[in-house]
């Protein structure tokens, strides 16, 4: 092989190693960020703490009864920066959020801050 094939294929390898992880990222354009919206009294069902994004899982109750929204949080590496840890909630906690909600009307979101039964809020995003 050449001198110029053999760069030529270590740059195309250095190109698609850098694309990868890229390509392994969702979308943020499912959330609609240009609305917050809040939410007093939900319960915590589920505390998702993994990677990629960790979940948390509440039930909100309203005029038409319960409704479980599923909630997408950052790395667990960055919440560990604003203060998180992996038994942070637990099922039973009562919680007040922000989130940005689904564009498609689904109960559901992007986290962006909680408020923990202890009166502190941490921030998700």
């Amino acid at each position: 092989m050449t001198t110029s094939r053999k760069f030529a294929l270590a740059v195309v390898l250095s190109v698609a190693g850098a694309v990868t992880p890229a390509l392994a990222h969702h979308s943020f354009a499912m959330f609609d960020q240009t609305k917050l919206l809040q939410v007093t009294g939900a319960t915590v069902t589920q505390f998702q703490w993994v990677n990629p994004h960790s979940f948390v899982v509440v039930e909100v109750k309203d005029a038409s009864g319960a409704r479980s929204y599923t909630l997408e949080c950052n790395s667990t590496n960055l919440m560990t920066h604003a203060g998180w840890k992996f038994n942070t909630l637990k099922a039973g906690d009562k919680v007040d959020f922000l989130y940005y909600p689904l564009r498609d009307g689904r109960p559901g979101g992007m986290l962006k801050t909680i408020t923990l039964p202890n009166g502190t809020t941490l921030k998700a995003w």
